[in-house]
């Protein structure tokens, strides 16, 4: 698996340290930008990498803004794409466990270094249970559609 990963200027210092996580632990990943804290617009990547990942070119995504609200947003536009905006361990486990979140959003001014690599950890270890919540998983596609 190769996690696609991308950020806006606001999310560049704490991308950089998860790719140094990520290359130290040999996890795959394909950084998508942006290559420097110079202000870019958000929405730019969080399309990107919801594109990426919803069409199945990678099994899940990391993305990183401010605060990961509008990098979330931005990736949910996207077909196939589930972005999950957490701040705990817990809110990570239950977005792949009950949502089947395929992106992990986080917010570089809002987030640790030390609390990221624990929820990395969680969303790349943790399965979707499936069961009741497939069926609420497909009525959020299904959303789309309308």
């Amino acid at each position: 698996m190769t996690i696609a990963i991308g950020c806006d200027h606001a999310g560049f210092e704490l991308k950089q340290q998860i790719i140094d996580y990520l290359a130290q632990s040999k996890i795959d990943y394909k950084d998508y930008g942006a290559y420097s804290p110079e202000r870019v617009d958000y929405p730019d990547y969080g399309a990107l990498i919801g594109k990426k990942v919803g069409a199945g070119e990678h099994e899940k995504g990391i993305i990183i803004c401010g605060t990961g609200i509008g990098m979330s947003i931005a990736a949910n536009k996207m077909k196939g794409a589930r972005a999950a905006l957490c701040t705990s361990d817990y809110m990570v486990e239950m977005a792949r466990k009950h949502n089947d979140a395929n992106i992990l959003a986080l917010g570089g001014r809002t987030t640790t270094i030390d609390l990221a690599i624990r929820m990395i950890r969680i969303f790349l270890n943790t399965e979707f249970e499936g069961g009741r919540h497939a069926v609420r998983v497909s009525k959020i596609h299904s959303l789309s559609k309308r």
